[in-house]
């Protein structure tokens, strides 16, 4: 059986760090994730409303396939200036690729965003949004221990009409791997079973890390259309207005291609946990970090070993957006 690593966090993946910077007042924050070098990644996007920046960079057909920081954040539009402010302060510790020696270090930060601008926080910035100084103090708070709930790009974040938050969970899968999911949930769907108390998740539930509770026998599942139907008069069902952003990280050796794929099967847990997923509204995105720590097997049995890895990235990414939701409960 599969347990989770240590700290049941992304960070029991060797070398990656997170840190978040979180604003009261605003009802906003950011959450930066720092790998120890250049690490393989890939993306896959499934919401019709998507908000990102260098998604293009980690499609395994084009360059790059690598990044150096990774940024969720609040805001929407705004918060992708954050990536902005951490993508200077890296270059100013010579992070990042060099076109010529001269010239200044150019790190790769993709970003994603979801919108949280409704939550009644003071959002008068004027011609200055702060998120741009918000990626910078998200980046020198990176650590291996962070808070879930309503911190970071998870502040003001809305699962359905209950508060959502910033989740993460790992699982070790044996021979040495570990993978883990973190996650900003902000979601059209819900989290909960129609009890209002039992999560999409508790399948996947290890111990009781969302607090184990579990559905009656009689227990059925509700026709979405009455849930989407009062989303729609609270003004939740708006294109880019939601959003689930997550990201699944593992030691292993693997391509661009191979991240890209682990991207696809995490999404999985997002169906897994949250109903409806992956609605016009919503602006899911899943990345894949990979750091390189640890050989798969090769020839025929690869695809297996990736298959496993696909599997329990989707396991943890379900589990991290229930005990997100929990902490802000």
């Amino acid at each position: 059986m599969f347990v989770p690593g240590p700290r049941n966090l992304i960070t029991d993946v060797a070398g990656l760090t997170v840190g978040h910077h979180t604003d009261e007042r605003v009802r906003s924050g950011v959450t930066v994730l720092r790998p120890n070098g250049p690490w393989r990644a890939g993306v896959d996007v499934r919401g019709g409303g998507p908000g990102g920046r260098e998604i293009a960079a980690l499609e395994p057909e084009n360059m790059i396939g690598e990044l150096h920081a990774l940024v969720l954040s609040g805001g929407s539009v705004f918060g992708l200036a954050a990536a902005d402010g951490v993508a200077a302060a890296l270059s100013r510790q010579d992070v990042g690729v060099r076109v010529q020696p001269w010239t200044p270090a150019i790190p790769i930060v993709p970003s994603a965003v979801l919108h949280d601008l409704a939550n009644h926080g003071d959002k008068d910035w004027g011609l200055e949004p702060p998120y741009r100084r918000w990626g910078i103090e998200a980046l020198a708070a990176a650590g291996q221990d962070f808070a879930l709930g309503p911190v970071g790009a998870g502040r003001g974040a809305l699962a359905g009409t209950r508060p959502g938050g910033l989740g993460s969970a790992s699982l070790d899968v044996g021979n040495g791997l570990i993978v883990g999911a973190l996650v900003a949930v902000n979601p059209v769907g819900s989290v909960y079973m129609d009890d209002g108390k039992t999560f999409w998740a508790w399948p996947w539930e290890i111990g009781n890390e969302f607090g184990g509770q579990r559905p009656a026998h009689d227990l059925r599942h509700s026709d979405p259309i009455p849930e989407l139907s009062r989303l729609e008069t609270l003004g939740r069902l708006q294109a880019g207005a939601n959003t689930t952003l997550a990201v699944v990280a593992c030691n292993a050796a693997l391509t661009t291609a191979e991240c890209k794929r682990l991207a696809i099967m995490a999404q999985d847990g997002i169906a897994r946990a949250i109903r409806p997923a992956h609605l016009p509204f919503d602006g899911d995105t899943v990345f894949a970090l990979a750091s390189g720590e640890r050989e798969l097997a090769e020839g025929a049995k690869r695809p297996v070993a990736l298959s496993l890895l696909g599997s329990a990235a989707a396991d943890c990414l379900a589990r991290a957006i229930a005990r997100g939701v929990f902490a802000s409960a």
